[in-house]
């Protein structure tokens, strides 16, 4: 039984987005299309036709519902990805037509399994380009063990009257010699007395050194995922590994990191704006630090806050930012949009402001960055390479900021609008962030 559970846990981290996944998917979908053509047969050349445009058809719904759900969209599909769609699509209606044709097991048996494996290898040669689920484990919903232990969050120890506090943290860490060995993670719902806002469980890390008797006072990292979401998002996109490595590389120190829910629903987009659609931006910046504040054991000056997020999060970090600096100075916005949106600009203001640009753009963060500058503000945009909805975008809120005089930086990574860049981006910053926080030199 161990051995087979080993066996399991082994496959579940093996990566489907890499060369030799997509080869393999390749394959699965070859053999798929030659099943087909074997079950099709000879089928009437009007039943082929009915095929095809159902197929067009097909896809074209597919489409409008999905750009009608999710505005802008949260992934490019490449030209490959569309004919993947297509062919997943073709698939499924040739086995029904098959079906449809009489009881003949060995073709309907034939057809059904040729259909799955031409799906199966379009859902991959998908899954390479957006990274929603990097392992085998992810695509069918076995997400593994997290590597940070999770606990309840009234197992957390509270106030310590003995702790280790400075600027920055390690000059004066003394690690204890019965060190704790391991950070933890734990869920609780932060409320929104002020905003209103109903939000969704937060996720909490606390480091070893939280955790150690005595305490360091350490810097926090608020986090926000992306849309659809939710807080445990940040799991799958490197959270976990990068503050475990960092807080190892450091005697146990790293920031305490509360990724609150933005959104209140998976769906939902509410905006980080105070608008007809929630009160995101108050509770943001003020119910989630006046929680943190009264509930764990953090270093309150606001030089040592930073927030940060990737896509939807992203575009919310450099929102709390422009719009509360004395709250947020630092702020890490990988792959956001150059405003607050929910498909298209009129549109935006219609919903959330009931058309009123000058409400809009008092709280835009463009427009706040051309109005003053925010003396004391710094922070970083990343982009995927390949994301060519939201790169530009990035580089346009890097030249605002930079005119505006905000110590900022701008740079790319590898890949598109996906894991594949936001994992690599939260790790090569949590050096700076530490620095900039005060818990490293």
């Amino acid at each position: 039984m161990q051995s087979a559970h080993h066996l399991l846990t082994t496959a579940s981290h093996l990566s489907v987005t890499g060369r030799w996944a997509l080869v393999a998917m390749l394959v699965v979908g070859g053999l798929g299309v030659v099943g087909l053509l074997v079950a099709v047969g000879r089928m009437r050349l009007r039943a082929l036709a009915v095929v095809a445009a159902a197929t067009v058809a097909g896809a074209a719904g597919i489409a409008v519902t999905v750009w009608a759900a999710y505005r802008p969209l949260p992934l490019q599909l490449s030209a490959w990805d569309c004919v993947a769609v297509v062919a997943a699509l073709l698939g499924i209606l040739a086995a029904v037509a098959v079906l449809a044709r009489g009881p003949r097991p060995g073709r309907v048996i034939v057809a059904a399994l040729a259909a799955a494996a031409v799906c199966v290898s379009a859902a991959g040669v998908v899954n390479r380009d957006t990274g929603s689920f990097p392992t085998l484990g992810a695509a069918v919903g076995h997400r593994p063990p997290p590597t940070v232990h999770v606990v309840d969050f009234a197992a957390v120890p509270g106030p310590q009257p003995r702790v280790q506090s400075g600027w920055p943290t390690s000059r004066v860490w003394q690690p204890p010699v019965r060190r704790t060995a391991d950070g933890v993670l734990t869920h609780v719902v932060i409320p929104g007395p002020a905003s209103g806002f109903s939000a969704r469980p937060a996720l909490v890390y606390l480091p070893p050194a939280y955790l150690d008797s005595p305490r360091a006072v350490l810097p926090v990292l608020v986090l926000v995922a992306g849309n659809p979401g939710s807080p445990d998002d940040w799991l799958g996109n490197g959270l976990a590994d990068s503050v475990t490595a960092f807080a190892a590389a450091h005697d146990g120190l790293a920031p305490v990191v509360v990724v609150p829910d933005a959104l209140g629903a998976q769906d939902a987009e509410p905006l980080c704006l105070d608008s007809h659609l929630g009160n995101v931006d108050t509770y943001l910046a003020v119910d989630v630090p006046a929680w943190i504040g009264q509930n764990l054991q953090v270093d309150t000056d606001p030089r040592a806050w930073a927030i940060g997020g990737y896509s939807y999060g992203g575009t919310c970090s450099i929102q709390l930012s422009a719009n509360h600096p004395g709250v947020y100075p630092t702020f890490l916005d990988i792959s956001g949009q150059d405003e607050p949106s929910l498909g298209d600009h009129p549109g935006t203001v219609a919903a959330t402001f009931g058309g009123d640009e000058v409400a809009f753009a008092a709280v835009n963060a463009r427009d706040v960055l051309a109005r003053r500058g925010l003396p004391g503000v710094a922070g970083v945009f990343v982009a995927g390479a390949d994301d060519e909805e939201y790169r530009p975008q990035q580089r346009r809120m890097y030249a605002a900021a930079h005119a505006a005089g905000l110590d900022v930086r701008y740079y790319e990574l590898p890949g598109g609008h996906t894991g594949q860049v936001w994992a690599p981006a939260l790790a090569g910053e949590l050096d700076w962030l530490a620095r900039r926080t005060g818990l490293l030199a």
